[in-house]
């Protein structure tokens, strides 16, 4: 009997908010809303793929709930010609700070998590930039080293962790970043995750960049 009261007990208490929440079904783009830019977002073989468009501003597609403290993991290919990232506490400019493109009023601004091809002399995926906010990199110049971590035109696998003003990041298991940043914190504390097809020059691409297996865990 008591055996049977417990397991009653542990169905019916909700899931713990430490638990893995996917933010993509696999199957549609629900949850999630796109900002800025002309760049196509479409479901693909179990991915979403973001696809250049020429002479477009940077791109995004948003969750629709914002994160505060979480550890996030997801799997992407890019074209090693072509730049992106996930924005992590982003928001929307709610009024122009400015003239130009980066400081319009519903521009996404915020962290974002570097996602590049490796080139010939290796990367900056991983590190942290602070995209439209005026900062550039997070990440000291000094520590922007270039590797060969990502694999290009294969899945590589992210995994990130936003802990207060801490920003850790790996790639396919090697640690890329571990920064600390108490300004970005302060204007940032919480916002949306954001999948980033960056601008491209006319005359060039199309480029095409993709994400899967996107989840997500609350850090208490």
């Amino acid at each position: 009997m008591k055996r049977l009261a417990l397991t009653l007990l542990l169905v019916s208490l909700p899931i713990s908010a430490a638990d893995w929440t996917s933010l993509f079904d696999g199957k549609t783009l629900t949850g999630w809303e796109r900002f800025n830019g002309t760049a196509s977002y479409a479901v693909e073989d179990g991915a979403i793929v973001g696809r250049t468009s020429e002479g477009s501003r940077n791109s995004f597609l948003c969750t629709m709930q914002d994160y505060s403290d979480f550890e996030l993991e997801f799997e992407v290919r890019v074209d090693p010609r072509l730049n992106s990232g996930v924005q992590v506490r982003s928001r929307l400019k709610e009024e122009p700070t400015g003239s130009g493109n980066n400081n319009r009023r519903g521009r996404v601004y915020g962290p974002q998590v570097e996602i590049e091809g490796t080139g010939d002399d290796g990367n900056q995926a991983g590190y942290i930039y602070a995209e439209a906010t005026g900062r550039g990199w997070l990440t000291p110049e000094d520590k922007l080293v270039p590797h060969k971590w990502m694999k290009d035109d294969e899945w590589n696998h992210y995994r990130v962790v936003v802990e207060g003003a801490r920003f850790q990041t790996w790639i396919n298991g090697e640690m890329v970043s571990d920064l600390v940043n108490q300004e970005i914190y302060r204007t940032h504390p919480s916002g949306f995750i954001g999948l980033q097809v960056h601008g491209i020059q006319a005359g060039t691409g199309p480029y095409e960049v993709a994400w899967r297996n996107i989840r997500v865990k609350i850090i208490e």
